[in-house]
């Protein structure tokens, strides 16, 4: 059996330079993301969510980005849940985002707000049936019996709701509005490329490249 830290990969794939570069992090973020959806990587909305919880212990779990626009990054989850609680204590995640197919990150840090309810109520309304029963069915991040108590939870709404259940009060999106961007290319010989967008006191994107 091949000894784990005998893997290796070069890369080489593409560039990342100053000049051929946005000069909005938001426009270079959404034309990678672009390439990575025409490219059919696997999950390309998939993103790494890092919180900190009151004890300063972080976490981290992938979640699936839902939107972006120049406010930030949105998603949407259970208020309750263990990202949820942490975020209620301490407003400040990172999250990054690796298409291993294209050699890219995406690393965005930030404060995290909680969207409009209008703007959770349209996305809720708009997820497949089952996944709106879902979101009542599961007590996220809490511990449970065993699978059969999600199947009867299910059951019970399904049966309360039928084809029209509202959005549950517990449930609903965060934005995370940037204030740091990195965007990582691989390159050959470790020489990777890495640009970050940092915010001056006047509010406008600085753009420098760092070492690998």
């Amino acid at each position: 059996m091949n000894h784990i830290s005998n893997f290796r990969k070069s890369y080489g794939r593409a560039e990342l330079n100053e000049s051929a570069s946005a000069a909005d992090p938001m426009q270079q973020f959404g034309q990678w993301l672009q390439e990575a959806m025409d490219s059919e990587v696997h999950e390309p909305n998939a993103m790494t969510l890092a919180t900190v919880s009151s004890d300063l212990r972080p976490s981290t779990r992938v979640v699936l980005i839902k939107g972006y626009d120049p406010r930030g990054i949105v998603w949407f989850t259970n208020y309750a849940s263990r990202k949820g609680l942490h975020l209620a204590g301490n407003p400040f995640a990172a999250l990054q985002f690796h298409w291993v197919e294209l050699e890219r990150v995406v690393r965005i840090e930030g404060r995290v707000e909680k969207v409009s309810e209008a703007e959770s109520d349209d996305y809720f309304n708009s997820r497949p049936l089952d996944s709106r029963i879902g979101a009542w069915a599961s007590p996220q991040s809490q511990v449970i019996d065993g699978r059969g108590v999600l199947v009867a939870n299910a059951a019970k709404y399904s049966a309360q709701f039928l084809l029209q259940p509202p959005r549950p009060p517990h449930w609903g999106g965060y934005r995370l509005v940037p204030d740091q961007w990195e965007f990582w290319q691989g390159r050959k010989s470790r020489l990777h490329d890495r640009l970050r967008y940092r915010q001056s006191p006047e509010r406008t994107w600085i753009r420098e490249r760092l070492a690998p």
